[in-house]
C-alpha cells in the first residue's frame, strides 16, 4: 500500500465509538400541561446525556408510569444504543404479551432512546430512520361545534389559514354525562351538508365518531348524507372485532380512518390485510414508538394505505410523529391540536422552550439533533397533574356507552 493509499484508506470505528453508553436513570414524569396531563419519560445515560419520550395512554398514566418503573429494573445498565434489542426484551420479558399499558410504556422509552441517539450523533431522528422524504409535514385541523353557523365559521378560519383537510366531531360530543347516538348524528348531518356546500370538493372533510356508535347507526348516518359529503370516517366502532369492521366496510363506501387504538403490528394486521381501513391512524406513543410504528408504516405502504397519525398530546409526541411522518412515503396528514380553531395549551412554551412550531397548516421537518425538543424540567416537576377520569357516558335509557 502506498503512502497516499494509507492516508485515504477508510478507518474503522474508534474504541470510544464502540464503547457501550449505558442507561443510568429512567424516570416517568407526570405533569399538567394545558387542558390535559402528559406523561413524559426522562432517560439519562452514564455520561449525563438526556433523552425524552412521551406515552399516549391518556387518563391511565399512573399505570404506564408503574410499568416504566418496572422496565427500569432491567434496562438500567444496558447499552442505550441497542434500541431494537431493548424493544424486544421489554416486549418478550413477561409471559402475558403486549397490552396497551405495556406498549405505551415501551413507546415512551423507545422515543427517548432515539432522542438520545440523535443527540449523541448530532443528527435529527429522521436521519437515523433513513432520512426525510419531505420538507414539511401536512396536518389536518379539528374543532367542536354544535351549530351549522359555528361549524362554517371555524372551517372558514382553517381554510383561510391554508388547511386543506378539516375534521369535526359529532354534535353533542362534548357532553360529559349522556349521549344520544341518533340525536347526535341527526344534528351532525346538517353541519356536514352545509360544510360541503360552502367549501366544495377541494376541502377534505372527516368526522371522528370516537367509536360511540353501532354499525347500524353508522350505516344509517352515511345513507342520509349526500354522496361525496365525507372523505373519511374516523374510528366508527371499536377495533376488538375486525369481522364487525368487515361487515361495516361492506355496507358503506365512505373511507375509514382506523388505528389509534392499536398497540402492536398484530392488531393492525387484519385491518391492512382485509382492506378494513383506508387510512392508518397509528399513534407512535401507544403502538411501541418508532421501532413498531415504522413496521406498521411499511405494511401500510405495501397495501397502498396512507398514514394519518394520531397526535393529540404534547411537543414530544408531536416531534416524534413529525420525524416518523417525514421518513415514510405514504402520508396523508398528521393530526394537530394547535390550529387556530383550537386553543388547548398542550404545547406550553414555558415547559417546552424549544419545540417544533406549526407553520400554517404544516410542521417543518426539524434539523436539530434528536427530536428537536427542549424540556424545562423544573417547570414540569412543579406542575402537579390533575386526577382525570374520562366521562362515563350513559344513553337516555341509563345504559353505559363508550366515551
Amino acid at each position: 500500500m502506498t503512502k497516499e493509499q494509507k492516508i485515504t484508506a477508510p478507518r474503522g470505528p474508534t474504541a470510544a465509538a464502540q464503547r457501550a453508553v449505558k442507561i443510568a436513570r429512567i424516570e416517568p414524569l407526570l405533569a399538567r400541561v394545558g387542558a390535559r396531563n402528559q406523561l413524559l419519560v426522562r432517560i439519562e445515560t452514564e455520561d449525563g446525556l438526556v433523552g425524552w419520550g412521551e406515552s399516549g395512554l391518556s387518563s391511565r398514566e399512573a399505570s404506564v408510569a408503574a410499568m416504566i418503573d418496572s422496565f427500569s429494573t432491567f434496562l438500567i445498565g444496558q447499552d442505550s444504543r441497542q434500541i431494537g434489542r431493548i424493544w424486544q426484551e421489554a416486549y418478550r420479558s413477561q409471559y402475558f404479551e403486549g397490552g396497551r399499558v405495556i406498549t405505551a410504556a415501551m413507546s415512551a422509552i423507545d422515543i427517548a432512546l432515539y432522542d438520545l441517539l440523535g443527540k449523541r450523533l448530532g443528527v435529527p431522528v429522521h436521519q437515523l430512520l433513513g432520512g426525510k422524504q419531505r420538507d414539511v409535514v401536512p396536518t389536518f385541523g379539528s374543532f367542536m361545534a354544535e351549530t351549522v353557523q359555528q361549524s362554517l365559521e371555524k372551517t372558514r378560519l382553517l381554510v383561510e389559514a391554508g388547511w386543506e383537510c378539516v375534521r369535526i366531531y359529532p354534535s353533542g360530543f362534548s357532553d360529559d354525562t349522556s349521549f344520544n347516538p341518533r340525536r347526535s348524528l341527526g344534528g351532525t348531518i346538517d353541519i356536514l351538508k352545509a360544510m360541503r356546500a360552502e367549501f366544495g370538493p377541494d376541502l377534505a372533510i372527516g368526522i371522528d365518531l370516537h367509536h360511540r356508535y353501532s354499525p347500524s347507526e353508522i350505516v344509517s348516518f352515511c345513507n342520509l348524507l349526500p354522496p361525496g359529503t365525507l372523505d373519511f370516517l374516523e374510528e366508527p366502532i371499536r377495533s376488538e372485532a375486525p369481522e364487525a369492521y368487515a361487515m361495516l366496510r361492506g355496507m358503506t363506501d365512505v373511507p375509514f380512518a382506523v388505528g389509534e387504538e392499536f398497540a402492536s403490528k398484530w392488531q393492525a394486521a387484519p385491518f391492512l390485510e382485509q382492506g378494513l381501513t383506508q387510512y392508518m391512524r397509528l399513534d407512535i406513543c401507544n403502538i411501541g414508538g418508532f421501532t413498531e410504528a415504522l413496521k406498521v408504516a411499511g405494511w401500510s405502504e405495501r397495501s397502498y394505505i396512507d398514514l394519518m397519525p394520531h397526535n393529540p398530546l404534547g411537543p414530544v409526541c408531536t416531534a416524534a410523529t413529525v420525524h416518523m411522518a417525514a421518513v415514510v412515503p405514504n402520508l396523508a396528514w398528521v393530526e394537530t391540536r394547535q390550529s387556530p380553531a383550537e386553543a388547548l395549551g398542550f404545547h406550553d412554551p414555558i415547559m417546552f422552550p424549544t419545540q417544533i412550531e406549526l407553520d400554517g397548516p404544516v410542521y417543518p421537518v426539524p434539523e436539530a439533533p434528536g427530536l428537536g425538543v427542549e424540556v424545562d424540567e423544573d417547570a414540569i416537576r412543579t406542575s402537579a397533574p390533575d386526577h382525570v377520569e374520562c366521562p362515563h357516558l350513559q344513553k337516555p335509557d341509563g345504559s353505559v356507552t363508550n366515551w
